[in-house]
């Protein structure tokens, strides 16, 4: 997918990815100038993993770091990055590998095709999709909300103090690159999109508006954990073609549907040995990352308490990424 989620914050050199939860929303840092103090080190048998702010690229990690550091020895090392930096930062050797990429046909072009400093990973086993979301108990109550052509008829319904005297969408993070703005002019539709300022944050407003059952109209995607807690119905909005979001300025489509993917650093993917080998063969479900993002972010266990326990109870999966 062209268009993805971004965030700000960059953490350089942490072996955890407890920390990471903690200080996702920090500010922004130019990744391109650092690298983890570990990374390349003489005689190291280290991996260095590029992980996003969302729970579930944080899910994926958390297994991989666990299997790599307890199954095969190594000292994992971990960096918080936006997602374009990231391929810059694999690319010249900074990162090792990245877990769930959404699309980027540009820097696939690039760093894949034409300089061939990256190797694609294969498929996470994973497909994500961005969209609208309106609750369920909502769109039971009223079923034509799903179309979006009838989202202005409910628009004071979905108006906040935020929304001024337009129906409110709410987005994450404003550093998230979404293509809501247009979409909401394009389709002359009668909202205004409001920032909730990041994951955490526009998980808690879904959680209260759910709470006291009010109507809401949110940008969301899965897999994602939160579906299980708050059940949602998606907007239908018009049908995603191939190219209909070509133009950022005047795209009118729904998001595509996406297999996301891994990409590892190329003389990684030829001398990263084990490591190397397990990440190429890491492939696991929805079911599996949303199983452990629960755990991390309504359970409050450290990423490695989650991942060790889905390595406890899912060792027919795993096993066969070491073989």
């Amino acid at each position: 997918m062209r268009v993805r989620m971004r965030t700000t914050a960059v953490v350089a050199g942490v072996s955890s990815l407890a920390l990471l939860t903690g200080l996702t929303g920090c500010g922004a840092a130019d990744m391109t100038k650092q690298a983890s103090p570990f990374a390349n080190a003489q005689g190291a048998k280290s991996v260095t993993l590029s992980v996003q702010s969302w729970v579930g690229a944080q899910a994926n990690v958390a297994v991989a770091q666990y299997l790599l550091e307890h199954e095969l020895g190594y000292r994992v090392d971990t960096v918080q990055i936006d997602e374009v930096p990231a391929w810059d930062a694999l690319s010249q050797g900074r990162v090792d590998a990245l877990l769930e990429d959404w699309g980027h046909p540009e820097e696939e072009q690039r760093y894949v095709k034409d300089k061939k400093t990256i190797v694609p990973g294969g498929d996470l086993g994973v497909t994500g999709h961005i969209g609208w979301f309106v609750p369920t108990y909502f769109a039971k109550a009223h079923p034509d909300v799903t179309d979006w052509k009838n989202l202005d008829k409910y628009a004071d319904q979905l108006r906040t103090a935020e929304s001024g005297g337009k129906g409110q969408l709410m987005d994450g993070s404003p550093s998230y690159v979404t293509n809501d703005k247009a979409l909401v002019k394009n389709l002359g539709l009668d909202y205004q999109v409001v920032f909730a300022g990041s994951e955490a944050a526009q998980i808690t407003q879904i959680k209260q508006f759910a709470k006291e059952k009010k109507p809401f109209l949110t940008y969301w995607y899965s897999p994602q954990w939160l579906f299980k807690k708050v059940p949602m119905t998606e907007v239908k909005l018009p049908a995603y073609k191939e190219g209909c979001d070509a133009d950022p300025e005047k795209v009118a489509c729904a998001y595509p549907h996406t297999p996301l993917q891994k990409y590892l650093n190329a003389d990684f993917a030829k001398s990263g040995g084990e490591a190397a080998a397990l990440l190429k063969k890491f492939k696991w479900t929805t079911e599996d990352q949303n199983e452990v993002s629960l755990m991390i972010a309504e359970q409050k266990l450290s990423p490695e308490e989650a991942a060790k326990k889905w390595v406890d109870s899912h060792e027919s999966t795993w096993k066969a990424w070491l073989s």
